[in-house]
């Protein structure tokens, strides 16, 4: 195991690494920017190391830095977490010619799976079901037409290196596509400095379901089963769950096994999520491996009692994968929802400012994860993402009345400060969801109906 590991990251996540670290008597630094000098993490950890200004192109995204920064505490291993530089390969790539560990997959693995055609050609060799519609990048509009017209509309238009929910445009009929099809290779080269893209049938009312994966350098993989993440809002998910509901066990097995080949036939390793849409009969279709810890993660850990983290960090450190198929048993339900300092009266608009309250709920089988405190100031800097609240229980009509709960004991106040747990409140409530009927589009219904029709079901 590492001597020290450098946290390459902020936040919530950057805290869950570190106390990971901690119990495996791993010492910790973490890098910060001028924004975070009195964060949690900073005090917690054994160093910590400045890295430059607030923006995170200059701190949390300046790999240089970072780098140096690990060279100077003497960490042999950086642990990205999660956004910021985690699926970069580049960064990983430097690591490695600075002696250091990346704590994911070889940079390699990580190029040829971020890029999403690649990674379609990939899996379709491994014999995982695709949506239908182009494997390689449609490289004029014309041909983008002629794929959607064999697929049949909608179609969705899609950056190759595109990744969190951007580069995405829906098109539902053929005088759309033209301009669908320049803007999003627009938006795609502004934000990842390539505009390839490719076009596939877009798959309504589907469900967005996951399975989370550990695999070693030795050939040695698991899963743990499957997460459903359908509630979201432009394709960041707001509530997610394990094991993903009113999904069939044969047909939630047959989705864990073909991720489990997809991500050993291409050489994964460490912790990892294959993303899958299921449609209303249940067919799924491959949709994008992760190659990091997720913000999810924590359900599977309710559901499983296995530390992802911790097995992050053993098979970074060359150590066979410690747990076998057999050893995996899930047992009950998990549900997590993301606290984040938004306002959804305003269209989700970010509310940052200084938290004079900040009570997290407690009980049992309840798990806050969060940088947050009385007195912290949030800027406006960053993600929006606060807290995490995650709940067990041997069934999921008592997971969900427990989620409630906790929801109901969050104490966050400040000044302009509102978050989005009233809007995760009208998820919970809604009949479809409660049934575990329900699919992607679930957000923008609830959106298009009147807020103030909304009842508490225990009012």
């Amino acid at each position: 195991m590492f001597e020290k590991v450098l946290i390459a990251n902020r936040g919530e996540i950057a805290l869950r690494v570190l106390r990971a670290c901690r119990e495996l008597g791993v010492r910790t630094a973490v890098v910060y920017s001028a924004a975070d000098a009195d964060s949690a993490a900073v005090r917690l950890a054994d160093e910590a190391v400045r890295i430059g200004p607030p923006a995170s192109r200059r701190s949390y995204l300046n790999a240089a830095a970072i780098v140096e920064a690990a060279r100077q505490v003497g960490a042999q291993a950086v642990h990205p977490g999660y956004g910021f530089l985690s699926e970069d390969a580049d960064f990983a790539e430097i690591c490695a010619d600075n002696g250091l560990t990346f704590i994911g997959p070889p940079p390699e693995v990580m190029s040829a799976l971020a890029d999403k055609s690649s990674a379609r050609a990939l899996m379709r060799r491994a014999g995982l079901p695709l949506p239908p519609g182009s494997v390689a990048p449609v490289p004029t509009a014309a041909a983008a037409a002629e794929v959607a017209a064999e697929v049949g509309y909608p179609v969705i238009v899609k950056a190759a290196a595109g990744g969190g929910g951007r580069g995405m445009t829906v098109v539902s009929g053929p005088a759309e596509l033209p301009r669908a099809y320049a803007r999003t290779r627009a938006a795609a080269q502004a934000a990842f400095g390539d505009d390839r893209v490719y076009v596939e049938r877009y798959l309504t009312g589907a469900r967005h379901v996951e399975v989370q994966l550990l695999c070693d350098s030795h050939g040695n993989g698991v899963h743990l089963g499957t997460r459903d993440c359908s509630v979201q809002r432009r394709h960041q998910k707001l509530v997610e769950e394990a094991p993903a509901p009113a999904l069939s066990a044969g047909t939630g097995e047959a989705i864990a096994e073909c991720a489990l080949r997809g991500a050993l036939s291409a050489g994964f390793t460490g912790a990892g999520t294959v993303e899958f849409l299921v449609d209303p009969d249940e067919r799924f279709h491959f949709l994008e491996i992760n190659c990091r810890i997720q913000v999810e993660h924590p359900v599977t850990e309710m559901i499983t009692g296995i530390d992802l983290v911790h097995e992050q960090l053993h098979i970074a450190a060359g150590v066979p994968l410690r747990l076998r198929q057999a050893d995996v048993r899930p047992h009950g339900v998990a549900i997590e929802c993301r606290v984040n300092v938004e306002d959804p009266e305003r269209g989700f608009a970010p509310t940052p400012g200084r938290l004079d309250r900040f009570v997290p709920p407690g009980g049992p089988f309840t798990r806050v994860d969060t940088h947050g405190h009385a007195g912290y100031v949030f800027g406006p800097y960053y993600d929006s993402l606060l807290a995490k609240v995650v709940v067990w229980a041997p069934d999921r009509e008592l997971a969900l009345n427990r989620l409630e709960r906790a929801l109901d004991e969050f104490d966050i106040a400040g000044p302009g400060v509102r978050t989005t747990i009233p809007f995760v409140r009208r998820v919970l409530d809604d009949a479809g969801f409660r049934k575990g009927r329900y699919c992607t589009g679930l957000v923008d219904q609830l959106l298009a109906g009147p807020s103030d029709a909304h009842h508490r079901r225990h009012s």
